[in-house]
């Protein structure tokens, strides 16, 4: 892990609720080192979705700036954000988002064909990385045919089938039982170490042991950090 490869500064997102504003980020400052695994953690509405909806390029900030490996994202238009959320960013949701009618297989080429790939090597992609999620013998059934775990192993290969700079999770345990969470969150270890930056959202203590550092998050700012001894 080397270099500042994500900087956010001074970024606020402010949303009117009848006649309320809502400071969901007031004047956050981000650096990530690449091949980090970082955890935002704090209540909700302490606005650490909205910091990654903007990481991610989903959204744009009111003011402020993010860099990516010195790409300023803040300043793309639409087409440039769809191509930098195409090919730097993989998202893994707790809903799973899987498109209930494709097989494991075809779900996890699903974004590949976007991105030009040949038929060919979106098969042995898609193949590759579910036998590293486990799920080699699982690769013709249907996401109703999958459990909640493999659905979700399922959607963190289609996040990574594009080989993203950057893993993005909003909450990916939160559909989860216990012991499930955990492996879960011991595969983005391990993806982590072999490289992998990752950024996840959650409210889940457990990520706390296996995150390299974590930002806490209350009222639209960032206010306190720890670092794991590892």
């Amino acid at each position: 892990m080397s270099g500042v490869f994500i900087e956010a500064s001074g970024l606020k997102r402010h949303y009117t609720l009848g006649d309320q504003l809502v400071k969901a980020l007031d004047g956050v400052d981000l650096q990530v080192k690449r091949g980090e695994l970082l955890a935002l953690m704090g209540p909700s509405g302490s606005g650490k979705s909205t910091l990654m909806n903007l990481l991610g390029g989903l959204d744009t900030p009111d003011d402020g700036e993010i860099k990516v490996d010195d790409k300023v994202v803040t300043s793309m238009d639409q087409n440039e954000l769809a191509v930098y959320r195409q090919r730097e960013v993989g998202f893994v949701f707790q809903s799973f988002n899987l498109i209930p009618t494709m097989t494991a297989q075809q779900n996890v080429e699903f974004p590949m064909i976007f991105s030009g790939v040949a038929p060919a090597k979106r098969r042995e992609r898609a193949s590759e990385l579910l036998e590293r999620v486990g799920l080699g013998d699982r690769m013709t059934h249907k996401p109703t045919e999958l459990s909640g775990g493999q659905q979700q192993r399922v959607a963190l290969a289609r996040a990574l089938v594009n080989q993203p700079s950057i893993l993005l999770g909003d909450e990916p345990t939160g559909n989860l039982d216990s012991k499930t969470g955990v492996e879960i969150l011991s595969m983005l270890r391990e993806f982590n170490d072999a490289g992998q930056t990752i950024i996840l959202v959650t409210h889940d203590p457990r990520l706390e042991e296996f995150a390299k550092r974590v930002v806490h998050m209350l009222d639209g700012k960032i206010v306190s950090e720890d670092t794991a001894a590892i």
